[in-house]
């Protein structure tokens, strides 16, 4: 196979999500047509990088752990404290011409509402985006058919292990449930997602339900980033480095995972140098598996951005000492399986 072809099949095999197991796909000549994507290259993982691995198994209040904590098997039954799950209905506007506002979409997302939610309470926000093929109940389901993220989430939470927490799952789908279906399009959709996620969807959550926003003016939606995070697996994860790119102003904590956007670190940097914040005003938790497809240019993004000269990007498990982490799960697939791991350790760590 020449090289073309190995980076068109990778390109596509990049966009698979399986919520609950492992999917197969196969080259689509659509790969050709994708506009406005950074190059993916096809890089082979640099073992001996700055961006070191380690080996450990706990989780540490305060540092992220130096090995994937699994998730525990009797969290995926139901707890005996539940949280509760509703759907918001909120509008928004056509992404492709969301400027002109001339088209409104009536859009809907899933909230966790932790055990014991109070309006006296202010809670933070994890905002969690779906990959392709799905919507917005990948993850957490609904109300009357809740996922198995929800059970690990309640059990959790009990537990100590995650901060009660508001957990909302959006979608960038726009005029259709399946726009996630069609790869060029994801592509432009996760691209053009930032518009309707700090103009709409964050003032509908958190105008809705109690958070450390004092009001949802874009104003009132920055001075409370450092307790709102984006999360994402495969093409959730472009569109949490698109929520990096265009929305550091209202965001402290990215958790991409197996899905990348690019192998310039510089130009990473740049977006960071561009917007006026410093280099201890965010966090990146990032995580694959080295079994996934989407490995080795994932791993070869983060060993860019570490490696960037004007040391934006420092390399630690703590946000004292820096501001960007790496897990990798030696065998870890293209799948919910893995993707439901590395929410679970960034969950267990983020504020903590």
């Amino acid at each position: 196979m020449n090289k073309n072809s190995v980076i068109a099949a990778f390109l596509l095999l990049q966009f698979l999500l399986c919520s609950c197991g492992q999917r197969e796909a196969g080259v689509d000549s659509r790969m050709n047509e994708v506009e406005n994507v950074p190059e993916q290259e096809e890089v082979t993982a640099d073992t001996e990088g700055t961006v070191e691995i380690l080996a450990h198994e706990t989780i540490t209040a305060g540092r992220l752990p130096e090995k994937l904590a699994m998730i525990p098997q009797d969290y995926f039954a139901e707890s005996g404290r539940q949280g509760t799950l509703v759907e918001l209905a909120y509008d928004t506007f056509e992404s492709m011409a969301y400027e002109q506002k001339n088209k409104v979409l009536h859009k809907r997302a899933i909230v966790y509402l932790p055990y014991g939610y109070s309006e006296d309470t202010q809670y933070n926000v994890f905002y969690l985006m779906h990959g392709g093929w799905s919507d917005e109940t990948a993850y957490l389901g609904t109300s009357d058919n809740p996922g198995g993220l929800k059970n690990v989430l309640d059990h959790a939470i009990e537990d100590g292990k995650i901060q009660p927490m508001i957990i909302v799952c959006p979608t960038y789908n726009n005029e259709s449930g399946k726009d996630s279906s069609d790869y060029s399009l994801a592509i432009r959709l996760t691209d053009r997602y930032h518009n309707e996620l700090v103009n709409d969807l964050i003032p509908a959550v958190e105008g809705t339900y109690s958070t450390y926003a004092e009001n949802t003016t874009l104003e009132g939606i920055r001075a409370s980033r450092d307790h709102r995070a984006f999360c994402g697996f495969s093409m959730g994860s472009v569109a949490t480095w698109r929520t990096f790119q265009y929305c550091l102003d209202y965001f402290r904590y990215f958790m991409p995972s197996s899905g990348n956007l690019t192998s310039d670190g510089e130009y990473m940097a740049s977006i960071v140098r561009d917007s006026g914040h410093e280099w201890n005003d965010f966090f990146i938790f990032a995580a694959s598996g080295t079994d996934d497809f989407a490995y080795s240019a994932f791993r070869s993004q983060i060993q860019a951005m570490a490696d960037a000269d004007d040391g934006i990007f420092r390399y630690a498990d703590n946000e004292t000492e820096g501001n960007l982490y790496f897990l990798e799960q030696e065998g870890g697939t293209h799948s919910g399986e893995y993707a439901l791991e590395y929410f679970y350790n960034g969950l267990c760590w983020i504020w903590q």
